[in-house]
């Protein structure tokens, strides 16, 4: 995040991380983590209807499933996020460090950049393609979904370096807005990840609609009428 958003917003970022997990009372941090996850849940419950939107299907689901499953679509994408914001921290240095420790050869320390990019950027998309395949009230392989978080990530991490770009090249939030202007960039890139997502979840709706059309098993007759009586 710290190559997408100004420093302001990453020191708003920062801040709001250290009050969640800082450890100043075990009782507080237990709360703290559970309300984050119960306000987390909230935005996966928004991000469930507006794909159920995407996918032109209504969603009857009782509030007492898709609660539920918006606070289990919360813990499991931060899990797989948070996997790929670890290999990406670690950096260049570790494949080093790794290669030393186990001996292996310099091949490895050449290629680790390209692999720990290519693993962040995977565990990345199988978060998406969680939340695509998860959330809507639709019946879908989960591979179906692959193509729209392909298309999700890489919209998102393009629209993030070109909103990066501005950040730092043209706009000044903080002469705009003041104090508010870290909150305003922030908010910014929260929209253009959102949009992002909402365009890959477009992409594997209408694939799907092409695929059900295409599909020869949906126009075949109905089992009980033989050829003679179409005949007849």
């Amino acid at each position: 995040m710290s190559h997408f958003l100004p420093g302001d917003s990453m020191g708003l970022v920062r801040r709001v991380l250290s009050d969640v997990i800082t450890p100043n009372r075990g009782t507080f941090l237990s709360f703290g983590i559970l309300g984050t996850i119960w306000a987390a849940s909230g935005g996966f419950a928004a991000a469930i209807e507006a794909l159920d939107l995407a996918y032109e299907v209504q969603d009857d689901r009782p509030f007492w499933k898709t609660r539920p499953l918006a606070i289990g679509l919360a813990f499991l994408t931060g899990v797989l996020l948070l996997i790929a914001l670890s290999v990406m921290v670690v950096g260049p240095r570790f494949g080093e460090w790794l290669a030393a420790r186990v001996h292996l050869s310099g091949l490895f320390v050449f290629l680790w950049p390209y692999i720990h990019w290519t693993v962040a950027v995977g565990f990345t998309i199988l978060a998406v393609e969680a939340l695509y395949f998860l959330a809507p009230n639709v019946k879908q392989r989960f591979l179906a979904t692959l193509p729209g978080a392909a298309l999700a990530v890489g919209s998102w991490i393009g629209l993030s370096y070109l909103l990066g770009v501005y950040f730092r090249q043209f706009a000044n939030f903080n002469k705009t807005y003041g104090t508010l202007g870290a909150a305003m960039a922030l908010v910014t890139w929260l929209y253009w990840t959102g949009f992002a997502m909402l365009v890959g979840a477009e992409l594997n709706a209408e694939l799907a609609k092409k695929s059900k059309e295409g599909n020869p098993e949906e126009k075949r007759e109905p089992e009980d009428i033989t050829k003679i009586d179409l005949a007849a």
